[in-house]
């Protein structure tokens, strides 16, 4: 059960220091370095510190190598009864298409499904099909039944078995968002997802069925301590909340911004064969998740589940685990401990280990099973005419979805359940978010 609990706040103006002054100034921390952001630290969103957060582990969101490698030869000096094997019930090995490693896809066009010019015909041809419907229909309308795709949709029913059944995840490539008006692009989105995994996600408390991946330093003043959708900075491996998580190109980056992904299969078994104890600690329901708001609140649950019929998979993001520099851990919540933060920061390095590396063209649509796959993102730089813009669904294929286990199901009834949050759905058609979403800590993929 949730527990709460308060701590004294009181207001005080001070630099960024610690984890947050790394993170600003750039400071690289292990393999594999990826680019920071590169501006000057503000501290008028920052003026609200506490003394009561509890010490922890040192550990970072953006994993150190060097700390990671300390930790691990400190406690091998400490610990002498770690368990010998996995679970109970747990599998010593996955062995299953969606255990993969970097050598697997040297070849792009493994997991890229190119569009032939008929099947972008088809695609323009349903669009004019649902804008010609009777009554002005919005996105959320968008379905099988009103964006008729006969041909294609054998095609994309491939996907989805391959997202569920095979290795994962799949680039569909073809599309010209540049040729459409930014609703037709959504509505194309919609339609064509919508023979991959029909059920959408709310994605934030306030409703929103899509989120816009772009960096709004720009646009929102005084948002230096912005979060990652909106930044431009390095992201960890992690999971987001959802089944089948899509990503449609709107524009890319003038530099970097390249996706990361690695199997949550390969790394159990890496870390199962070698270090079957932290098996033990992934599978505990101990871990914190820090919900940000005060008083402080926190949940606990695994980070790793045994999935019915498919064996081990991942869901956690670190930002509500570690704290992050744009989201320092609240006064009052109980940190992890050192085991726990060996086991989260060898689940990293294991993915890095076992990664494919690509980047994205513009009009691509990736999709990732969220359960079976990580992901991350490699820091980008913007300039006039290429600035990256990504439209961001959540998802899931109510028939071939892998089944949710108990520790996720109040998450998953939020995200796709008739919540208070589906209650005030929304479709934001245009990139932007006000201030307080920007900076906002609460909503996480936790």
């Amino acid at each position: 059960m949730p527990v709460a609990h308060a701590g004294m706040v009181h207001h005080i103006n001070t630099a960024p220091v610690g984890l947050r002054k790394k993170y600003l100034d750039g400071e690289k921390g292990g393999a594999p370095p990826k680019p920071r952001r590169e501006f000057t630290p503000s501290n008028h969103l920052d003026s609200v510190l506490s003394s009561v957060v509890i010490p922890g582990p040192d550990i970072e969101w953006n994993p150190s190598f060097e700390t990671y490698q300390a930790r691990v030869e400190a406690l091998s000096k400490t610990n002498s009864s770690r368990p010998k094997t996995v679970p109970e019930a747990w599998p010593q090995v996955v062995d299953a298409p969606w255990a993969w490693s970097t050598k697997d896809f040297e070849d792009e066009s493994k997991f890229i499904v190119f569009l032939n010019e008929e099947e972008i015909a088809e695609v323009n041809r349903a669009l004019d099909f649902f804008n010609g419907l009777p009554g002005k229909l919005g996105p959320g309308e968008v379905s099988r039944e009103t964006f008729p795709l006969p041909n294609l949709q054998k095609k994309l029913q491939g996907v989805a078995r391959n997202l569920h059944l095979g290795f994962g995840f799949n680039v569909i490539r073809g599309l010209e968002p540049q040729r459409y008006t930014p609703l037709d692009n959504v509505i194309i989105y919609l339609g064509i997802t919508s023979y991959i995994a029909e059920h959408r996600g709310v994605q934030d408390s306030g409703g929103s069925m899509i989120i816009h991946v772009k960096d709004l330093g720009r646009q929102i003043p005084h948002s230096e301590m912005r979060q990652s959708p909106y930044a431009r900075n390095a992201q960890p491996f992690h999971n987001d909340v959802c089944d089948i998580l899509a990503m449609y190109v709107q524009q890319q980056a003038a530099e970097g911004g390249e996706s990361y992904l690695a199997a949550g299969a390969t790394v159990y078994n890496e870390i199962a064969a070698t270090r079957p104890d932290v098996i033990h600690t992934l599978a505990d329901t101990s871990w914190v998740f820090d919900k940000h708001r005060t008083p402080a609140y926190w949940n606990n649950r695994a980070i790793l589940f045994n999935f019915s019929g498919y064996g081990p998979g991942f869901c956690f993001s670190r930002r509500p685990i570690t704290g992050s520099p744009t989201s320092p851990r609240s006064p009052g919540v109980p940190p992890m401990t050192e085991v726990q933060a060996e086991a989260l920061d060898m689940v990293h390095f294991t993915a890095v280990k076992h990664q494919i590396s690509m980047r994205l063209q513009r009009g691509d649509i990736q999709l990732i099973n969220n359960l079976a796959v990580f992901h991350a993102r490699n820091g980008f730089r913007d300039k006039i005419g290429e600035q990256r813009h990504i439209i961001r669904l959540w998802l899931r294929n109510e028939e071939l979805a892998w089944k949710t286990p108990e520790g996720l199901k109040r998450t998953w009834f939020e995200k796709y359940g008739e919540s208070e949050r589906r209650k005030i759905a929304k479709w934001n058609i245009e990139p932007g978010a006000s201030r307080e979403r920007v900076i906002y800590r609460s909503d996480s993929c936790s």
